[in-house]
C-alpha cells in the first residue's frame, strides 16, 4: 500500500522523569514539521510512563501551546512497550514515528524517516553509529545487537534505538507487551513487512540520567527467545515440540536398543542407570510430541492475525483490461 503524496505523521514520545526536556523537544518537533512540505504533522503524543517529577505538568503546558500536542498519563510505570502500545492507540496518521524524550534523538531526522518509508519500507529503524553514551552502556548494546541480528536474520545494526518510523498498518499486526518494543522490526518482518535502516544523529544527554540499567540486557536476551519462538513457531508449534520430542525419543530408543542387545548377550541391565535414562527420554519425547499436536489443534483456526492484515496491496484491474487477468471458466458437468 503506497503512502499519500503528503502523508500525515504522528510522533510518539514515551517519557519518564524528563521534565526538563518536554518544552524544548516540543518546539523542535513543531519547528521541523512547519518547515517541511513533505509531510503533515497531526500529533505529537507524549506518554508519561509513571513519572514522579513535574513531567506531566510540562506535558500539560506543551498541549496549551499547540493543538497538535497531546498527552497521556499512565497510572504507574508499565514499561516502554506498554507506553508505545497505548500511545499508538491514540494516533490517527499514515506514519508513526517513535523517539526518546531525552533530546538525544534529533528531530531534524524526521524528513529522512518519511522519505525512507515513502520509498517502500514499512519499518525504518534508526542506527546510532556514533553514540554519546558511557562505555558501560554501549558495549552491552553492541553485543546484544549482534546476537539479535544473527539470531533473527535481520541485518540491522541497532535494535535498541528508539528512533523508528512505521507505517500505521504495522501496529494492526504487531502488538507490544513486556520488553518487546526493541523487537518490532523482527516481529514485523515475520509478518511480511519490509524493514529498512538509516543512520541518525545521536546527541549527548543534557539532562537527567538513563532510565535503563544492566538488567534490561538480561531481559532483552530472554525476550529474544520469546520473539524467536513467536516468529518461527507461532503458526507451527508442532515443529518446535515435535522436533524436541523426536530428538528425545530417538536418543531414548537408541539407548534402550543398545541395552537390549547387551541383555540378549547375557549382560545384566536391571541396575544400570542408563536404563532409567532411556525410559525417561522416551516418555519425555512422547509427551513433547503430544504437546505439539495439542498446540497445532489450538491454533488451527489462525485466530492470531486477521487475514486482511496479511495483504500488502490489491489491484482494481478488471477482467478484459489486463491480459494477465483471465475470466474463470465454469467446470464442465456443472449446471
Amino acid at each position: 500500500m503506497s503512502l499519500p503524496e503528503i502523508p500525515t505523521v504522528a510522533v510518539l514520545v514515551p517519557v519518564m522523569n524528563e521534565e526538563q526536556t518536554i518544552a524544548e523537544l516540543t518546539r523542535a518537533l513543531l519547528c521541523v514539521a512547519d518547515a517541511s512540505d513533505a509531510f503533515r504533522l497531526v500529533g505529537v503524543h507524549f506518554v508519561d510512563d509513571g513519572s514522579d517529577d513535574a513531567t506531566w505538568d510540562r506535558i500539560v503546558d506543551a498541549t496549551l501551546t499547540d493543538p497538535r500536542v497531546h498527552g497521556v498519563r499512565l497510572r504507574r510505570n508499565f514499561g516502554k512497550a506498554s507506553a508505545l502500545q497505548i500511545g499508538v492507540a491514540e494516533t490517527q496518521a499514515d506514519i508513526v514515528i517513535t523517539m526518546d524524550g531525552d533530546l538525544q534523538d534529533d528531530p531534524q531526522e524526521l524528513p529522512r524517516f518519511i522519505a525512507a518509508l515513502g520509498s517502500g519500507c514499512d519499518v525504518v529503524s534508526g542506527w546510532k553509529r556514533t553514540r554519546h553514551d558511557p562505555l558501560g552502556k554501549t558495549l552491552p548494546s553492541k553485543l546484544f545487537n549482534r546476537i539479535t541480528a544473527w539470531a533473527s536474520g535481520i541485518p540491522l545494526h541497532d535494535f535498541n534505538c528508539g528512533y523508528k518510523g512505521y507505517r500505521r498498518e504495522v501496529f494492526d499486526t504487531v502488538h507490544l507487551y513486556g520488553e518487546l518494543h526493541r523487537f518490532v522490526p523482527v516481529l514485523a518482518h515475520a509478518s511480511g513487512f519490509r524493514i529498512g535502516e538509516i543512520e541518525v544523529t545521536h546527541h549527548p544527554r543534557r539532562f537527567g540520567h538513563s532510565k535503563y540499567g544492566a538488567r534490561r540486557f538480561l531481559r532483552g536476551l530472554l525476550d529474544l527467545f520469546t520473539v524467536l519462538t513467536l516468529t518461527r513457531y507461532a503458526r507451527k508449534p508442532g515443529h518446535l515440540f515435535g522436533a524436541g520430542g523426536l530428538l528425545f525419543g530417538a536418543v531414548g530408543v537408541g539407548i534402550l536398543a543398545w541395552l537390549s542387545v547387551l541383555w540378549l548377550l547375557g549382560h545384566s541391565i536391571g541396575e544400570r542407570p542408563l536404563l532409567q535414562l532411556g525410559v525417561l527420554m522416551v516418555v519425555v519425547g512422547v509427551q513433547l510430541f503430544m504437546f505439539g499436536l495439542l498446540a497445532e489443534l489450538m491454533i488451527s483456526r489462525e485466530r492470531d492475525i486477521p487475514a486482511p492484515a496479511l495483504v500488502r496491496e490489491r489491484t482494481n484491474a478488471q477482467v478484459g483490461n489486463d491480459p494477465r487477468i483471465q475470466p474463470a471458466q465454469p467446470e464442465r458437468g456443472r449446471h
